[in-house]
């Protein structure tokens, strides 16, 4: 028992949960804000994945004694950003609900791997790249707008990913909030340190919205995080069978979504804090710092409220900026990774192109089609 308070399992369990919410929380905001929730629905939504990821890697790190860590997938949050905004915030849970579906039946019945390989890679991520492109876009946007604040934050980020890479997000969104300070740009509000309350939204199910953004958030679910988050494990040694965890994370989407869940996967680069050596010198023992994650998301769910009031004091161009900046990896490494082969590069293009355009053709969003036109054009050049 005195080894699971650990300085170095605690330490790492923290790290890994302040990295994964100051690198894409603000995606989250501007995600429930897409589908219309109100300031007491978005503290609901970020309640609820507290309490998911929480439980999942709690529960999952102690059954598979394995640093199994979860997360919410910010991919599909910027695909909810650009997706959402035609639908009511009823149907969106319908998304959700359905994406987890799809999840949990493709993790328990052992699909997963299956299923992958119908779409391939490079199409994968040329389809995450284009919908991620708009946050990209958008921190020159806010740099032209607040030059000092932006250009702090940009000139920090690309020292900080020099010297300190494993912290350089948070440490650039602290210089963006010494900035805004300095400029009084910062909306100062007491914090409400009180429990968040879960607020319930009936699913509505819409057809157009299922197939033009449920059927995206699952595939960039499972193919940008939680095909990495098995890599991050067997890489690091941990030959555990994925078809279980993902299943879960599916279920647990299943019971949350109506109070905002709207996607759990595997975590890729969070998870990987809790496997290396700084998080214990026995890699049979370096579960504990997943589980003491685990604790932490359940503390900033059960505190939810407090994380929305704080970030509602930022100014949007901060906010913007630090999500461009913690996606500009993605980004890249989604572009390499759709035109690193000759072959399929062409339908890898459409589909970048046509996703990052936001087109919607029969209220059906871009994503849906540039993965479909994509496909179309892989499967005849090969032929």
């Amino acid at each position: 028992m005195a080894r699971f308070f650990s300085l170095s399992y605690l330490s790492a369990g923290l790290v890994a949960v302040l990295v994964g919410y100051t690198s894409s929380v603000v995606i989250i905001f501007q995600a429930a804000e897409a589908a219309g929730a109100s300031q007491a629905q978005i503290g609901s939504w970020l309640w609820a994945l507290g309490i998911g990821m929480g439980v999942t890697s709690i529960g999952l790190s102690l059954y598979y004694r394995t640093p199994v860590l979860t997360a919410w997938s910010t991919p599909g949050a910027a695909l909810l950003v650009t997706g959402l905004g035609d639908f009511s915030l009823s149907q969106a849970i319908g998304v959700f609900l359905f994406s987890s579906l799809l999840i949990t039946v493709c993790g328990l019945s052992g699909w997963f791997e299956r299923l992958m390989r119908l779409v391939p890679q490079s199409l994968a991520a040329a389809m995450l790249a284009g919908v991620l492109l708009p946050f990209g876009l958008a921190l020159f946007e806010g740099l032209q707008q607040q030059t000092l604040l932006v250009g702090s934050m940009l000139l920090a980020y690309l020292l900080l990913r020099r010297w300190l890479p494993r912290y350089g997000i948070p440490l650039t969104l602290l210089v963006g909030v010494l900035v805004a300070m300095q400029q009084q740009l910062l909306q100062w509000q007491p914090l409400p340190w009180v429990p968040a309350e879960p607020v319930w939204v009936s699913p509505e199910f819409n057809l157009q919205a299922l197939i033009g953004v449920g059927i995206p958030l699952f595939i960039v679910t499972m193919a940008s995080q939680n095909v990495p988050g098995v890599a991050v494990l067997r890489a690091n040694g941990y030959p555990l069978s994925a078809s279980g965890p993902v299943g879960w994370t599916g279920v647990t989407g299943l019971v949350l979504a109506p109070f905002g869940g709207f996607a759990f996967n595997l975590a890729a680069i969070t998870a990987a804090i809790c496997m290396g050596r700084d998080a214990g010198e026995n890699p049979q023992q370096r579960y504990m710092a997943s589980v003491w994650a685990g604790i932490f998301y359940l503390l900033t769910g059960l505190f939810s409220t407090a994380v929305v009031v704080l970030f509602d004091t930022f100014p949007s161009e901060l906010v913007m900026a630090i999500a461009g900046l913690a996606l500009l990896g993605t980004i890249g490494n989604s572009l390499a990774g759709s035109l690193a082969q000759e072959e399929g590069r062409e339908a890898a293009l459409l589909c970048f192109l046509i996703t990052a355009s936001g087109i919607s053709l029969m209220g059906i969003g871009s994503a849906f089609w540039g993965l479909l036109i994509g496909l179309l054009a892989h499967h005849l050049g090969r032929r």
